[in-house]
Order: structure tokens, then C-alpha cells, then sequence
């Protein structure tokens, strides 16, 4: 029997706080929005058709205020983004990065992650996932809260190719080895390294990370390949 979500409502692994947008910001949400947004709906999406080509597909998650990844798709030009975030102000500061520097090949979902992936995003479509820091819901009781628990892991290993990644990084040593542990479990991927992996040249260093490493705090990198076809 499904479950009535009025009555048991999923966990999220978000809370959506109000914050505030910059003069900046809000015109570019409220500007570009229509013209990069896709809206959330059930129904698997026409990717060539939302981008306008066929080319590999990076799917973005919780992209905070959007450096990172207008930073990899200005990169990586041959590729396309599908950006996922829920709140405002980041939106808008990302769609204002993406006019800033001309950058055409991000699409931008607000919306669940999770419901995104399960909806939206076809089964092996996806060349690569990056889930960069996200919320570590530090205290013990909010651990069901974190993103990366088995069946997240399992519906994003679906959604890549065969040979595609997944790329995770935490600043929170205990939410790594939580991360390593139910990656580990997943069948269909394979752990690149023999526990967590250097930092990839492709993944940028933010502001927030200089200044951590400065603090001698450390940054895990864990990064999954999905088994090829025999």
C-alpha cells in the first residue's frame, strides 16, 4: 500500500530558509528564470529538446550560490549542467553569474533533488553527479536529514551511464565516512580510490574551502564510477 505523504511526510534533507536576495540577484531570478529554469514536473525530460543539442550531461546538486558550477560549466563548454537547488537567492545569484559570463549550457531545476532524480532525470542518462558539500546536519538526531542515505545513493547510481560518476565533497569528516560506507553498498558503483580520493583538478576551490584549509580543516573527496556494460 503507497504511502500517503499528507500523512507521512518524506524527510528532506533541506530546510527552506527565506534569506535575501541582492538588487542583483532578484532581476536575474525574476529575468532569466523563464529562459534557463525548468520546472519541476513528473514526466521524464527531453534533454536535446531543454538544451537545445545532444551532449554529456552533468547533473548538479544543492549548488549553494552557484561559483562552483558556473566555474566547471564555463570549463567545460562541450558539456551540459542541470542545476538543482531550492533556494532563492542562490537561483538568482547563479542565473546572474550565467549572464555575466555568457554561459548557455546550464539549466537550472528548483526544486527537491531527490524528487528531481526520481521524476525527471531518465535511467542512464546522467555522465556525472557532483554533490558538493552538502548540508552535514552536524547534530546526531538530524543524521536522517543528510542527503546521502542508501536510497538516495541507489536512485542516483540508476540515473547514470554506464562508466558514468559520482562525485561527493564534505567538510565534515563523519558525514565522509557515513558517505563512503553507503556508496560503498550500492551494487552498481565502484570506488575509484581505495578510500577517498585527491581532489580532482576539476572540482575549483571556493572561497569557503581556501579559507578552511588556511584553518587547517580538512576537505573529503569520494568518487564512484558506475559499472560498465559486460
Amino acid at each position: 500500500m503507497p504511502v500517503n505523504d499528507t500523512v507521512h511526510p518524506p524527510i528532506r534533507s533541506y530546510v527552506l530558509r527565506q534569506g535575501r536576495f541582492s538588487r542583483a540577484q532578484q532581476r536575474a531570478y525574476e529575468a532569466l528564470l523563464p529562459r534557463f529554469g525548468v520546472k519541476y514536473a513528473p514526466g521524464f525530460l527531453d534533454l536535446p529538446a531543454i538544451f537545445g543539442r545532444a551532449a554529456p550531461l552533468i547533473v548538479e546538486i544543492g549548488f549553494g550560490m552557484g561559483e562552483t558550477t558556473a566555474a566547471i560549466a564555463a570549463a567545460n563548454p562541450e558539456r551540459d549542467y542541470l542545476a538543482i537547488e531550492v533556494h532563492s537567492p542562490g537561483v538568482g545569484s547563479l542565473l546572474k553569474q550565467m549572464e555575466e559570463q555568457g554561459l548557455t549550457n546550464i539549466r537550472v531545476v528548483q526544486h527537491d533533488a531527490a524528487e528531481v532524480l526520481r521524476d525527471m532525470v531518465p535511467p542512464e542518462s546522467v555522465d556525472g553527479i557532483h554533490i558538493f558539500f552538502p548540508d552535514p546536519w552536524p547534530k546526531k538526531r538530524h543524521h536522517k536529514r543528510r542527503l546521502l542515505q542508501p536510497a538516495f545513493a541507489t536512485l542516483a547510481a540508476e540515473c547514470l551511464r554506464p562508466g558514468g560518476y559520482l562525485h561527493v565533497a564534505t567538510d565534515w569528516q563523519d558525514y565522509a565516512e557515513q558517505a563512503l560506507e553507503v556508496l560503498g553498498a550500492v551494487p552498481a558503483l565502484g570506488n575509484t580510490a581505495e578510500r577517498f580520493a585527491p581532489r580532482p583538478a576539476s572540482r575549483p576551490l571556493t572561497k569557503f574551502e581556501r579559507r578552511g584549509r588556511n584553518l587547517g580543516h580538512g576537505v573529503w573527496d569520494l568518487l564512484f564510477e558506475k559499472a560498465g556494460n559486460e
